[in-house]
């Protein structure tokens, strides 16, 4: 009998055991989702007595300033946050928590790859530019920034899966025409200028041109730009778009010449290209009206 007793007794304890283990894991798990939602602070806000505030403050100005800080490294006329606003902290393209996901896979290298080597390839893709020392001073400094503005953010932690984003999965079938009267009736060249040449690295970057990203860039995705064009343009009107303008939109930027990636050939080695990569080839028939859009989605 006495027996029996400790034997509900240990359970009974087990039982409160596991139930405070799991509301300590709820509250743990609330805390993070609350921490993702809260904005990073400002660099203005660190202790200059702390070794890592001149890294994390040189890392902001490289992300906020990248061909001037850069000149020898950068290719056009682009800076990180001439994709990534408010020194990647905007909601249509944050990297807030974006070390927290690194190393990760990437399908397009066809391996893992380290937080380092991803700002690398947005180099040498986006801008068209050089790959900075994996461990020199300038990659240092960058990844001291990305990490200071991810702080508090849950290791793995998709930021994006809570935040007001409109994702179009399927893209309907574009208008480079209806596209281009829609550049000049959103007024996109008050910012980009009337050849898309752009007005200012942050404020209006290059959309097309040699100043521009490359067309190994992620932005040379169909699907990318459109939804990359719907959750953040115009810049006083985000999301107000339609899909099928944001998909013309995205079809008449992407129709324009930029510089040329040398290495498409080694993208995606593990998995079939994507058929929204938009390449010389695919740009040359959208210009002559041959191009297939129904394949985009497939």
């Amino acid at each position: 009998m006495l027996k029996k007793k400790s034997l509900w007794f240990y359970m009974f304890a087990f039982i409160v055991v596991i139930a405070a283990c799991s509301e300590t894991t709820t509250k743990n798990v609330e805390d993070t989702k609350s921490a993702s939602n809260s904005d990073p602070s400002s660099v203005s806000d660190l202790d200059p007595s702390d070794p890592m505030t001149p890294y994390i403050k040189d890392g902001e100005k490289i992300f906020n300033e990248t061909d001037t800080m850069l000149p020898e490294k950068v290719g056009n006329e682009m800076a990180c946050m001439s994709c990534h606003a408010d020194g990647g902290t905007s909601q249509g393209s944050t990297l807030v928590g974006v070390t927290g996901q690194y190393p990760k896979y990437q399908p397009r290298a066809g391996t893992v790859q380290t937080i380092e080597e991803r700002i690398n390839s947005c180099i040498v893709r986006s801008m068209n530019g050089e790959k900075l020392e994996y461990d020199g001073e300038e990659m240092r400094s960058i990844v001291a920034y990305l990490t200071h503005i991810s702080d508090g953010i849950a290791v793995g932690w998709d930021v994006e899966s809570e935040q007001e984003i409109q994702i179009i999965e399927e893209i309907p079938e574009p208008s480079v025409e209806n596209g281009e009267e829609l550049y000049e009736e959103k007024n996109c060249m008050s910012c980009h200028a009337t050849d898309g040449s752009g007005k200012g690295v942050t404020s209006g970057p290059a959309l097309w041109g040699a100043k521009s990203f490359s067309d190994g860039a992620s932005l040379s995705r169909m699907k990318v730009m459109t939804n990359y064009i719907k959750n953040n343009m115009p810049e006083d009107d985000a999301g107000s778009l339609t899909d099928q303008e944001a998909t013309d939109l995205a079809a008449f930027l992407l129709s324009k010449e930029r510089p040329e990636w040398e290495g498409h050939e080694n993208d995606w080695p593990e998995e079939e290209r994507p058929n929204d990569v938009i390449t010389k080839e695919e740009r040359k028939k959208i210009q002559e009206g041959t191009f297939d859009w129904s394949k985009m989605n497939h």
